[in-house]
């Protein structure tokens, strides 16, 4: 019988679909279905990436479309559901996602070179999104292993994960938020992660007993 449920996997800004190849890998070995949506994170707004996560979902052979975003593919899923809000039964999971705005982008922005790397990205990171689907389970994962780029920019609320902020993480009305030790980009290849990916798209919740 084919699998009708699938996994769609969104990567952060400056980083290629690739960089989610360690974590789609594991979800398949724990029995998901992945699909990994590479789009340009700079060049195009999260509402332009929106329309074409929107593209690849309709070619989709699945009943089930669960959702893990990191960082700022995080964003382009809630405007995903805020442009086409009518989508198959399906929970998400955010990674590092800064739903109240990322002071680092805001720092970022206060410079050519740096409104120039955040590119049509810029007001979403600035600003989040911070909002909830109807219906829709949605588990927040934040690190506070203060290591990374953010080390560069001044300022970032502590505790985060090198690059956002654990409050700036924060979705109210998320089903479940869990924090762990660690940083932005390693959250992608850390297996307690993916431990509470897993948990989280099987259940509707984190598991405590396994941090």
């Amino acid at each position: 019988m084919k699998d009708k449920t699938a996994v769609v996997l969104l990567h952060g800004i400056w980083m290629p679909g690739f960089i989610m190849a360690w974590l789609g890998s594991r979800l398949e070995k724990a029995g998901f279905r992945c699909v990994r949506f590479s789009y340009p994170s700079v060049r195009a707004t999260p509402t332009e990436n929106a329309l074409r996560l929107q593209r690849l979902l309709q070619t989709l052979d699945a009943e089930v479309v669960h959702f893990v975003g990191h960082s700022l593919g995080g964003l382009v899923i809630l405007q995903l559901f805020q442009s086409y809000p009518a989508q198959r039964p399906g929970r998400i999971v955010m990674l590092g996602t800064p739903h109240q705005g990322s002071h680092a982008a805001r720092v970022l922005a206060q410079t050519r070179l740096g409104r120039h790397l955040l590119g049509a990205a810029r007001d979403a990171l600035e600003h989040g999104l911070s909002i909830v689907p109807a219906g829709r389970e949605i588990g927040v994962i934040a690190g506070n292993l203060s290591i990374g780029a953010g080390w560069l920019i001044p300022g970032i609320p502590k505790p985060n994960d090198g690059m956002v902020a654990v409050s700036e993480a924060e979705l109210p009305g998320a089903g479940d938020r869990i924090v762990l030790p660690v940083s932005h980009t390693s959250m992608l290849f850390s297996p307690r992660a993916l431990r509470q990916v897993c948990a989280f798209l099987k259940h509707g919740r984190f598991n405590r007993g396994r941090l």
